[in-house]
């Protein structure tokens, strides 16, 4: 008793199913035009709810390469958050010590 089995489809066929579904299209549509099952779109769908780690994502509706994108924007924004706190008290510091070694002017 031997399965038919073929190999996996594309990343970027399933993202273009995943796209159509979101865009109107029914799953059992996309399959019977595209030559897969409903049952592989209703899977691929499922999939691009949760993450890379397996869990659930909080940004529904994202695919995988926009989340991933998310996720490095975020640690970018955390980078120059920091940069720029360092910055502002560097400057607070630097004004301060301005202050307190300038001589008042002779009048």
């Amino acid at each position: 008793m031997s399965r038919r089995t073929r190999p996996p489809y594309p990343a970027a066929f399933r993202e273009q199913m995943i796209e159509l579904v979101k865009a109107g299209r029914s799953p059992e549509e996309a399959a019977r035009e595209f030559g897969c099952t409903a049952q592989s779109i209703y899977n691929w769908l499922g999939r691009a709810s949760y993450g890379s780690d397996g869990k659930p994502s909080k940004e529904p509706g994202l695919s995988s390469v926009e989340r991933e994108e998310l996720v490095k924007l975020r640690r970018d924004v955390r980078r120059l958050q920091m940069e720029r706190d360092i910055l502002a008290k560097d400057t607070a510091w630097f004004a301060n010590k301005d202050e307190k070694t300038s001589t008042p002017s002779s009048s």
